[in-house]
């Protein structure tokens, strides 16, 4: 089998880093350090190595397209966002932080938005894209199982619906030719949510 440039080398060596990520311990400012680093940073410089381009593996800016269907996703979500406010076990949960006040909560978000950067640059980028090119449905698939299995541990509900948002996170991105538009949309998905765990 040739390494070179083979998407299926490069998402068996990456999995690994899944394991890495998932065992990292220390606070929430650790953890987006561990979360940058073998999420995004060692996976990158692997992929380039293998012969990868930055366009190949969805790192850019993208398409208009993109962003724009990512609005309306946002906007699709707030009220499934206040639904997921009524089940008990999803507002003890969130904000996954403790905070001291408004500019603790702020900086803590940052660090959310640095760790979310990292998951969607990891499985809706580096994973997806060279494996999409070769076949669409199984490059989503195989981004998609992994991701949603690291939502074990966290409510219940969440490994179905992270499975099924990483369909359609795949789908944008793969629209846009870029993984931020998923970024964006989860990351703001995600701090809307904590507000609203916060004040409602």
């Amino acid at each position: 089998m040739r390494l070179k440039r083979n998407p299926w080398v490069l998402y068996v060596i990456s999995l690994p880093f899944i394991l890495a990520v998932r065992y990292s311990d220390g606070g929430i400012f650790r953890w987006a350090g561990y979360n940058f680093l073998f999420y995004f940073v060692a996976p990158l410089l692997l992929a380039r190595a293998m012969g990868f381009e930055r366009n190949e593996l969805g790192v850019g800016i993208g398409k208009r397209t993109g962003y724009m269907w990512a609005l309306v996703l946002f906007i699709l979500t707030v009220p499934l966002s206040l639904y997921g406010t009524t089940i008990p076990a999803m507002k003890e949960y969130y904000p996954i932080f403790e905070y001291s006040g408004w500019g603790d909560f702020i900086l803590k978000e940052l660090a959310i938005g640095l760790i979310m950067f990292s998951h969607e640059a990891f499985y809706r980028g580096i994973i997806l894209f060279p494996l999409a090119r070769k076949n669409e449905w199984l490059g989503i698939l195989a981004q998609d199982v992994p991701y949603a299995l690291v939502h074990i541990g966290k409510p219940g509900i969440e490994v179905p619906y992270s499975f099924v948002a990483g369909i359609i996170f795949a789908k944008l991105d793969l629209k846009g030719e870029s993984f931020v538009p998923s970024f964006l949309l989860h990351w703001l998905g995600s701090v809307l949510f904590d507000l609203l765990c916060v004040l409602l």
